[in-house]
């Protein structure tokens, strides 16, 4: 079973960099008076590490509040 999510992590893997050579591209990014410029592949990878981040801090959260929830129910 290893073997099976080796090749699929190298699958992955491998079409994460196909899109990041085909789509090598500067974008601008515009909000309220400001602008950034970067590369489309660089702008993929961070919003990807932002969401990831963000989706661990709402799991944390509910996690907690329903291990406190539960503990009240025991006492």
């Amino acid at each position: 079973m290893r073997f099976v999510y080796f090749v699929l992590l190298l699958l992955a893997l491998a079409a994460v960099v196909v899109f990041a050579m085909q789509n090598n591209e500067t974008v601008t990014l515009r909000y309220l008076d400001r602008s950034i410029t970067c590369a489309l592949p660089l702008l993929v990878a961070v919003v990807y590490l932002l969401g990831m981040v963000s989706g661990w801090t709402v799991i944390g959260l509910l996690r907690r509040s329903l291990r406190q929830v539960t503990e009240r129910r025991k006492s």
